[in-house]
């Protein structure tokens, strides 16, 4: 077992996913015709991102200019998308790869519903782009728990939400200057 494993972790560990030096993206890009390129051309990024890892924050007045306080992703959307689910709880929050999950909520109001969230934060910049929200919703029939769609409207309301929260920490950071 031990001589198959070995040689996977090292084959892995060469991987990176494509990025363009600045950004990265956990999702692969889509060419001008719509489609997605196996085959990027743009720079590759190691692990720890284009200017190597900032043990000690001593990082240039880019990056905190970016929101970037030492985790990998950008840290107003990180702070706001933590605000706007707080009233959620959380399963998993990983501040180096953008990933945020909750486990399952069941509102008061709907005690046969809940929902569960998971929030990538896709950049180091504080753009719409660079966060997604996935919306799972559940609803209980004959005491087991069966998937719905949630409303179209959910998963872009909570972006909005994270977003105006997101603006609002940045503005008060700039005041603080």
């Amino acid at each position: 077992m031990a001589v198959f494993v070995l040689p996977a972790l090292l084959a892995l560990s060469g991987c990176s996913s494509p990025g363009d030096g600045e950004t990265q993206t956990y999702f692969p890009e889509k060419n001008q015709y719509g489609t997605y390129d196996p085959a990027p051309t743009s720079a590759r990024q190691g692990v720890f991102g284009g200017n190597g890892l900032d043990i000690f924050g001593s990082g240039s007045k880019k990056k905190q200019d970016e929101g970037g306080g030492g985790i990998g992703v950008n840290s107003f959307l990180w702070r706001a998308t933590l605000d706007t689910i707080s009233f959620m709880p959380l399963a998993s929050a990983d501040p180096f790869g953008g990933v945020i999950i909750t486990d399952w909520y069941t509102p008061q109001q709907t005690p046969d519903e809940r929902l569960k969230l998971t929030v990538y934060i896709l950049d180091r910049s504080l753009r719409a782009d660079a966060l997604r929200v996935s919306v799972f919703r559940q609803v209980r029939q004959n005491d087991a728990w069966v998937d719905q769609a949630a409303a179209p409207n959910t998963a872009i309301n909570m972006e909005d939400a994270i977003l105006q929260r997101a603006r609002e920490l940045r503005m008060a950071a700039e005041a603080r200057r």
